[in-house]
């Protein structure tokens, strides 16, 4: 307690720490991706899906990238719209039992890799651009420029 300017006793607060901002529960940002995955697969917007959930597309960027939480119903919702089984926002799931050793740790691999890749937006565009290459010779040629840049 001090005495303020008019001599009454008052007391003082500690000014409030700033806390760090939180990390999205790994499991929300998985799900998020899997929604982003699937609109642009789709090549539908954030503002468009905001619309047919009656969400603004805000709403959607914070689902995408984990920071809120996808309720159930909403998230049953989701999968009507983005014509897709429930089940689809939890496949690929880090830490479940597919992706683990023996011991229960996770392990990279390669198919994680791809994973990733497939759900980053050039690798949503460079296989819809693929899939549009109708001639299987211009098909492999491609394969193989994109190995020997890799190498």
């Amino acid at each position: 307690m001090i005495k303020n300017s008019a001599g009454k006793k008052t007391t003082t607060r500690k000014s409030a720490t700033k806390t760090s901002a939180k990390k999205p529960n790994p499991i929300d940002a998985h799900v998020g991706s899997r929604v982003r995955l699937r609109r642009m697969v789709l090549g539908m917007s954030q503002e468009k899906l905001g619309n047919l959930l009656g969400l603004t597309f805000q709403q959607v960027q914070k689902y995408e990238k984990g920071t809120n939480r996808i309720g159930a119903s909403r998230l049953y919702k989701l999968s009507e719209v983005l014509d897709v089984p429930v089940s689809f926002f939890y496949e690929e799931l880090p830490g479940s039992e597919k992706n683990t050793t023996a011991a229960g740790f996770s392990e990279p691999t390669t198919e994680t890799s791809i994973v990733e890749f497939m759900n980053s937006r050039e690798g949503v565009e460079l296989n819809r651009a693929f899939v549009k290459i109708t001639d299987p010779k211009i098909r492999r040629h491609i394969i193989d420029l994109v190995r020997s840049l890799a190498s």
